[in-house]
């Protein structure tokens, strides 16, 4: 396994709908593997396929935040939301591509999943609290879209400066 570098926004990749998963394959299992270690070393709780320059439907993530609680990572490919709550939940949201800016986001406070398994198998589960708002979050890499196409053109504008700046310090270094 091995850690993937992490595009940082702006880059085009980041705002383009990826393309389902047609086929899973040993090189795509790796390729998750790859990418939980890239999520936990991060640190970060979700990740999505763009986020690590691969533009198919696939995120990963793991909202288990007590150190003594055991891990549950989940490798999710071509989720979809069949379902979401009427009622609404506002979360402080970052983002690995977006390193050290966060904004309250108010999403669905729950919603239904449906999935593939690196097996193949269709899952499902029904998402609340932080799992909810990650697993929205990760289907929005996966359709172009970035938490802070959320916020106020102006607030938007500013991270957007911030982490074109940033790009341009660690190409420097």
């Amino acid at each position: 396994m091995s850690i993937r570098p992490i595009l940082i926004h702006p880059d085009p990749r980041l705002k383009k709908k990826t393309d389902p998963v047609t086929e899973i394959t040993d090189a795509l299992r790796a390729t998750a593997h790859d990418m939980l270690d890239t999520m936990y070393d991060a640190p970060g709780i979700g990740l999505a396929g763009p986020q690590v320059g691969l533009m198919q439907r696939i995120i990963v993530m793991d909202c288990i935040k007590d150190p003594e609680a055991a891990p549950r990572p989940m490798v999710l490919i071509n989720p979809q939301i069949v379902w979401s709550s009427e009622s609404r939940n506002i979360h402080e949201e970052g983002c690995l591509s977006i390193p050290d800016q966060y904004a309250d986001v108010e999403r669905p406070a729950e919603v239904e999943v449906r999935w593939l398994s690196l097996d193949g198998a269709e899952q499902s589960e029904h998402f609340t609290g932080l799992w909810a708002t990650c697993v929205q979050h990760e289907i929005d890499h996966l359709d172009g879209r970035l938490f802070i196409d959320y916020l106020t053109p102006l607030k938007r504008q500013l991270i957007t400066r911030k982490m074109t700046k940033l790009k341009r310090e660690r190409a420097r270094m």
